[in-house]
């Protein structure tokens, strides 16, 4: 089955139809690269997917381990290098809004790595990440 439909809108914009749901997203060049930055860039996309999949899988971790984990966040920062253009690295910091034992974070963080995404990303493309609790400094 078709996962998505995406049609080039002119002006270095696409449409995203997922076909499933009918959601859609919106992606637009950076302004580093002759865009408007506007919307998510295709790479920013690549980027924010490596975190909700790491926020999914630990979710169905933690849900197993019936821990409640809803308003975890997890701030995004893409790298880009030149020739070739390309994103270098991922960093991506969770922070869980509640206490957690040391235990409970080395699980969810071995969890995270292991998400389908941080599985499909190419090896020389850096991910860092990073878990913390909220009452941490």
């Amino acid at each position: 089955m078709t996962t998505s439909k995406v049609t080039y809108q002119g002006e270095l914009r696409t449409t995203a139809v997922h076909l499933q749901s009918a959601n859609e997203i919106i992606t637009d060049a950076p302004v580093d690269n002759h865009g408007k930055g506007e919307a998510f860039s295709p790479t920013d996309l690549l980027a924010t997917s490596l975190a909700s999949c790491m926020l999914t899988i630990i979710g169905i971790k933690a849900a197993d381990m019936e821990i409640d984990v809803t308003g975890t966040t997890a701030e995004v920062t893409k790298v880009m290098s030149a020739d070739p253009r390309r994103v270098s690295e991922v960093h991506v910091a969770i922070t869980f809004n509640q206490a957690l034992d040391d235990k409970t974070q080395k699980i969810f963080y071995n969890t995270a790595l292991t998400c389908p995404v941080a599985k499909s990303i190419h090896p020389d493309i850096i991910q860092n990440i990073t878990i913390k609790c909220a009452d941490e400094s």
